[in-house]
């Protein structure tokens, strides 16, 4: 079956584009069972699981019954997304970075809601604008930075860390803490 969705957000950003005071009510549809089966195929297979213990290859062995069953929920208002798995990683030799890990089918309805979002809000941001953006890197934010700064005349240049501006308990914890 042709999925019939990518066409359908082609017009979202395109309304979004002629008419930036648009509002969109109810974009739900578009959460179809091709759409989600994109979204499934496009998440890393052998990412961590979730607080449900499920891998993308578990979820896969029976992906049509799991979309429909998901598509259903989504339409009754019955999906109810799980808590994340928190994990902890070494930020560095004294502190670990904490991790939320979604389970599978919450990685799903995130990655296609995303992909919506995307649709509408892509126009809105500058060409200058890399973070978070499909299509775009760190790596190409930094190669237009040292162009930049290497070919065009710059009076100053600013670096500014935000970690000052979060809360770092929320994030950070010290290996050493019982």
């Amino acid at each position: 079956m042709e999925n019939l969705t990518r066409p359908k957000l082609a017009l979202v950003t395109r309304r979004a584009r002629e008419d930036s005071t648009f509002r969109f009510t109810s974009l739900a549809h578009l959460l179809n069972v091709e759409f989600l089966r994109e979204c499934y195929k496009s998440l890393g297979k052998e990412k961590a699981c979730g607080i449900d213990g499920q891998s993308w290859h578990a979820y896969g062995e029976h992906l049509e019954k799991n979309l429909v069953d998901l598509v259903e929920r989504l339409k009754a208002k019955r999906y109810q997304p799980l808590p994340a798995k928190r994990v902890y990683i070494p930020k560095n030799e004294t502190e670990l970075r904490a991790l939320g890990l979604p389970a599978i089918e919450d990685k799903i309805v995130q990655k296609g809601i995303a992909r919506i979002l995307e649709a509408i809000y892509e126009v809105d941001f500058y060409d200058c604008s890399y973070g978070y953006r499909p299509g775009r890197s760190c790596h190409q934010a930094l190669r237009v930075v040292d162009r930049t700064i290497m070919r065009e005349r710059v009076n100053y240049v600013i670096e500014a860390d935000i970690k000052g501006f979060l809360d770092p308990s929320s994030y950070y914890t010290s290996v050493n803490e019982d």
